[in-house]
């Protein structure tokens, strides 16, 4: 005990001895400048942009992000994002739009006139940095990302400049007259807040301000803060009205991805959140659609945030971003993703830090809203008397707008909806028999009995029990208006509900709430009545059979393989620490093996449980500096053998020794072997160089004999290295593997189609690796199905069919054999046989 003592408080010294000496990376500092740009419909308005850029670390050209920010806020309140851009290689640029910080001009709601301008003039002054990649002379290698007001300039830069390569817009609009009038309803509250926003800059007056009195404004500036003429006018109508006029809708749609998406070339990654009653999910929806119907690569997330809180996941969100950057800005193929549609589910609490656990299940298409099926659940009420009270006051609830700022992002668990007597006609389902996942827009069919125009929210609620509040999803509702013909006393409508993410358990109801009023929307002054029910029973539940219901806990890995890494480290420090045996000696008891032979394999067999032999009688030999390909057709028994090789399952007769000694579970000389086999397996929320540390330390080996450097040098994964595995193509795992496999620099390599998920030029590289790997003494064995790859890499082979041995010896004699022979198919324009031909011609395949 005391020598354990003692040699963890070794540790901790050297690691803060370490911690003191060790290089820092280089400080990413922004440097500060104005930018002067012309905007306006005729170019002649002058604006002065505060921005700061932040040359890419590590020196040399490099592709340039522009980072915008959300409306109210400036350059500063993307700075932290800025800078862990930059330290992973990109230029940044960041700038307070106009209007907003200490730039000046006005707020214009990006508009193409205005703010789409400046930020081409922005790409204009990229092209001029000696440190920002060219694609063309004055055409910069550039993305933009942003959220809400940020995101929504990414899209339209995108739409009207060319040069834009990527772009990451996130929790923003397609239709800003369809966000702040959803069905016509004005969406009060939210508008009010938003503008707000827009009024008098502290920046603009000086820092002096939040201290002392402001300096005093003049009548348009206390009237309409920063905003363009045109745009306070629109706001101040809407909010005197409760209505928008023509021109107003037309000024917010020229500001909207919506008038202009189907022009957007640049690869486009969609980010919106869950929890967000100013731009809901539909507003993503409908850009992925216009996006992608003119041909544009889209990708859609849904995440646990939006403008109503939750919990953000900026690691998470910045991981993707890095990511879409690296694989459309740096160009490569091995950052490819692999779903198309990734949302955020709860995974439950961990059992050990009873924190919530995020999953992220992916489907390879997005869905849409209407979900790839239908369930639907049978509705049940009678006609109800409802009443729009005078003034319209007390409202309903259902989400309060800006809650989830000011509980520091928490409104997610925070549920505030309450529907007011009265005014709320309520339809219910029986208990569910089963879960039932919804993703995407409900839709039911309502009758509505009165007079002229009606507005209803739409709100479907979970309900569990009796002794529970019934729960809204998201705290979403959605608003509709339902005009009565003149003549007619009633009129049918179809209502869609809020798209929404949400498991309901089973035995729990659905709910369906239809009310008056709500308080963050206008609602006709004047008092009325009607009388609501059901046109049709059945409410339409959208699913996605792609996206599994998240478990109720943490997925089983995250307690069985820390469990099992740590038995494996026991057993292997168990076995590890055993003593050499004497020379000549046999470790299992039976005739000694040759010590300087890597692999020797005397008459394996191994069959399946109905007794076909997936192995027969096999046997080989594999000598130092060989690079050996083993080649078959599938099933011909080479990955049973490879398992077999490692100890993982046991062959019924025969024997393999590694080095002298025979293979069984757990025996010592494995440590000499490196092994990939059967794709690669890593820990998704750990970075690639953490998978390779932990799966070190689980050996029980000292760190110094990992190598990782070296192993690290032939992934050659770059920046990627440090980011989240979850994130990675399958080329990049597939590299992170053969990393793996390398540590330790093993004597003897074992490698199961190495190059899956390779591109050519990676795939050559791959070649290279492997021939000085075995040339300084080392054993490799590749399988694989690429044979042209293979007789360029390999110096042997072994050909293997229904698991038994066809043919061993140099690639050179095989060819040469075949070519004396005559036994190829002649068709090679005289440059003699390919060791495909003679593969197919040994298996009996020849065409």
């Amino acid at each position: 005990m005391k020598r354990a003592a003692a040699l963890v408080a070794a540790l901790a010294v050297f690691a803060a001895v370490v911690w003191l000496v060790w290089p820092s990376a280089p400080e990413i500092t922004g440097r500060e400048q104005r930018i002067a740009v012309l905007d306006g419909p005729e170019n002649d308005q002058r604006v002065e942009l505060d921005t700061t850029y932040f040359a890419p670390g590590g020196g040399g050209r490099a592709p340039a992000v522009l980072l915008a920010h959300g409306f109210g806020g400036s350059k500063q309140s993307v700075r932290a994002q800025a800078v862990r851009l930059a330290e992973q290689g990109y230029a940044v640029l960041t700038w307070s739009a106009r209007g907003f910080g200490r730039s000046t001009g006005q707020i214009a709601l990006n508009s193409p006139d205005y703010e789409v301008k400046d930020v081409k003039q922005l790409i204009d002054w990229l092209a001029g940095r000696p440190e920002v990649q060219l694609d063309a002379q004055g055409d910069p290698r550039v993305g933009i990302a942003g959220g809400s007001y940020g995101g929504a300039i990414a899209l339209m830069t995108a739409a009207h400049d060319t040069r834009v390569d990527a772009i990451v817009p996130m929790i923003t609009w397609n239709d800003l007259s369809a966000a702040l009038f959803p069905n016509g309803v004005f969406k009060k509250m939210w508008a009010g807040l938003f503008f707000s926003r827009g009024g008098p800059s502290v920046e603009a007056q000086g820092l002096g301000a939040l201290t002392a009195a402001p300096r005093p404004l003049s009548a348009e500036e206390a009237r309409c803060g920063r905003f363009l003429p045109a745009v306070c006018e629109m706001y101040q109508q809407a909010a005197a009205t409760g209505k928008a006029t023509p021109e107003a809708i037309a000024l917010l749609r020229a500001s909207s991805p919506a008038a202009v998406a189907g022009r957007i070339k640049a690869p486009t990654l969609l980010v919106q959140g869950q929890r967000d009653s100013l731009f809901t999910l539909a507003q993503a929806d409908a850009n992925a659609k216009a996006i992608a119907a003119g041909g544009t690569p889209v990708e859609v997330v849904w995440f646990d945030g939006g403008h109503d809180g939750g919990n953000g996941e900026a690691d998470w969100l910045d991981e993707l971003t890095l990511g879409w950057f690296d694989r459309h800005l740096r160009k490569n193929a091995v950052t490819e993703a692999a779903d198309r549609f990734v949302i955020t589910r709860d995974g439950g609490r961990d059992p050990g830090t009873r924190q919530r656990v995020r999953l992220h299940p992916g489907a390879d298409h997005y869905p849409g809203l209407t979900g790839t099926a239908t369930t639907q659940v049978r509705l049940a009420g009678p006609e109800q008397n409802v009443v729009n009270p005078p003034g319209g006051s007390p409202a309903s609830i259902s989400a309060v707008p800006g809650m989830g700022g000011l509980l520091g992002g928490a409104q997610g668990g925070l549920s505030v909806s309450l529907d007011m007597p009265g005014q709320s006609a309520v339809f219910e389902s029986a208990p569910l028999t089963a879960p039932l996942q919804l993703t995407g827009t409900p839709t039911v069919t309502v009758r509505v009995r009165g007079e002229g125009e009606v507005t209803l929210f739409a709100k479907l609620y979970d309900v569990a029990d009796a002794a529970t509040p019934p729960t809204l999803p998201a705290g979403l509702v959605a608003p509709v208006r339902i005009t009565i013909p003149e003549g007619k006393d009633s009129a049918e409508a179809t209502v869609t509900l809020p798209a929404v993410d949400h498991r309901f358990a089973a035995g729990h109801r659905l709910r369906l709430a239809l009310t008056t009023t709500d308080m963050g929307y206008a609602t006709p002054a004047q008092p009325a009545s009607y009388v609501v029910g059901l046109a049709s029973p059945v409410l339409a539940v959208p699913t996605v059979a792609a996206l599994e219901a998240a478990p109720t806990g943490p997925v089983w890995w995250t307690w069985a393989l820390p469990l099992t890494a740590v038995v494996a480290a026991a057993l292997l420090l168990a076995t590890g620490r055993r003593r050499p045996e004497k020379a000549g000696a046999a470790p299992d008891g039976g005739t000694p093996g040759d010590a300087e032979v890597p692999l020797e394999i005397i008459g394996l067999t191994k069959a399946y449980r109905n007794g076909e032999k997936a192995v027969d009688g096999l046997s080989f030999r594999v000598e130092k500096g060989q690079v050996l390909g083993l080649l078959g057709p599938n099933g011909a028994g080479k990955t049973t053998t490879m398992r077999m090789m490692m100890g993982l399952i046991h062959p019924d007769t025969g024997q393999i020794r590694i080095f002298g000694e025979k293979v069984t579970p757990g025996a010592p000389v494995l440590s000499r072997l490196g092994s990939f086999v059967e794709g690669p397996g890593f820990l998704p929320h750990l970075s690639g160089r953490d998978n390779l540390t932990l799966y070190w330390q689980a050996t029980g080996r000292p760190a110094a004999d990992a190598r990782m450097e070296e192993a690290l040098e032939i992934a050659d994964l770059g920046t990627a290295l440090d980011r989240a595995v979850r994130t990675y193509s399958q080329g990049m795992r597939q590299r992170l593997a053969i990393a793996q496999a390398m540590l330790g620099l093993p004597d003897l390599l074992v490698l199961d189609e190495p190059t899956n998920g390779l591109d050519p030029p990676q795939i050559r590289e791959m070649r290279e690796v492997l021939k000085r790997y075995a040339s300084d003494g080392r054993t490799v064995i590749v399988s694989s199905h690429l044979l042209a790859e293979v007789e360029q890499t390999c110096n042997h082979v072994v050909v293997m069919t229904r698991g038994r041995l066809v043919s061993a010896g140099p690639v050179s004699e095989l060819l040469a054999t075949a070519e004396h022979t005559g036994r190829h198919n002649g068709q090679n324009n005289g440059r003699g046989p390919r060791l495909e031909d003679v593969f197919l011609d040994l298996i009996g395949d020849k065409p």
